[in-house]
């Protein structure tokens, strides 16, 4: 079992598995140059591989695949086989932006794969276009309606933005309700990569909104989660609030990033490079630095709004 220095345990892995994104979105990262790592400074599947089999072995029972982009990265269906081969029942998710999807959906399903968070932060194409600086809203929702197809469990993802996408709030939570999938929608997460002149609707906002046209009723703060649910009429929706610290008192995940970094907190600076040791194959070492980054983790992470703090960390690197 692994815990951290403040008890809590870890059983939860996100990896970002690449950098790269065919995106290139005004909150995240929308001045990156493409194709801008070079290929040796990643960690190969096998390696990455390496070590998931230790972080299991030591409780790790829940993982997500992120990016930049996931479905960039080549023989990703290969890679979710092998983690669903060696432990059949661990919680497998991926988070993509759904252009590829409609591609890849079958062979990620045949895979292993059960459960697809997509983001969708508008429904107009032209909004869309503006946003991600690319034209791809029809491309993404031909990848959901793929995915549904093949029986996926899916989410949206929405960053509830001002002046951009919050009059349409309560059609993309009715395009969701249609799907039959929960959409959660996210606060605009402050760092010094994006366009600086976005600004985000925070939680009370985003239910003021709502409430124009449900009734709102808040239902439960998912365990381990920093989403919080709530119904509208009789569908079930999410919001999550990262500049809350209500959710880091049972907050149970690290995160690999695709250059071998183990990262303790999203908001937290400190990270140690697992990369020599896993291409050495000394996983004792890497157990260690495994050990090193739990006690490095925060109670409590250090994004704070009032204090006007922003992340430096870009969340293209981490998968947020």
């Amino acid at each position: 079992m692994l815990m951290d220095q403040f008890g809590r345990k870890i059983d939860y892995l996100r990896i970002s598995v690449t950098q790269r994104c065919n995106f290139r979105c005004l909150y995240c990262m929308p001045k990156i140059p493409f194709d801008y790592v070079p290929k040796e400074e990643l960690l190969s599947f096998e390696e990455m591989f390496c070590f998931i089999k230790l972080a299991i072995d030591e409780g790790i029972s829940k993982i997500r695949i992120t990016g930049g982009e996931p479905l960039l990265r080549k023989e990703l269906s290969v890679f979710i086989k092998m983690i669903k081969d060696y432990k059949k029942d661990i919680d497998l998710a991926m988070t993509t932006n759904g252009f590829l999807l409609k591609d890849y959906a079958k062979e990620l399903k045949d895979a292993g794969l059960e459960r697809i968070n997509v983001s969708l932060d508008t429904l107009d194409s032209k909004k869309a276009k503006i946003l991600a600086q690319k034209d791809v809203l029809s491309s993404v929702l031909s990848g959901i309606e793929e995915a549904l197809k093949y029986d996926f469990k899916i989410k949206l993802n929405t960053v509830a933005l001002k002046t951009f996408n919050e009059n349409e709030l309560s059609s993309l939570l009715e395009f969701a309700k249609s799907k039959n999938i929960q959409i959660r929608f996210i606060e605009f997460m402050e760092n010094h990569h994006a366009y600086g002149q976005l600004k985000g609707l925070k939680r009370d906002e985003i239910l003021q909104i709502l409430s124009q046209k449900y009734q709102i009723f808040l239902l439960e703060k998912a365990e381990k989660s920093p989403v919080t649910l709530y119904t509208a009429n009789d569908y079930k929706f999410g919001i999550i609030d990262p500049h809350s610290h209500e959710f880091c008192d049972t907050c149970n995940r690290i995160r690999l990033s695709a250059n071998g970094l183990l990262i303790p907190c999203l908001y937290h600076d400190e990270a140690l490079s697992i990369k020599e040791a896993v291409r050495k194959k000394d996983m004792q070492k890497a157990f260690q630095i495994l050990k090193q980054v739990l006690q490095n983790k925060p109670e409590k992470n250090r994004w704070s709004v009032t204090d006007n703090q922003i992340s430096s960390r870009a969340f293209y690197q981490t998968g947020g």
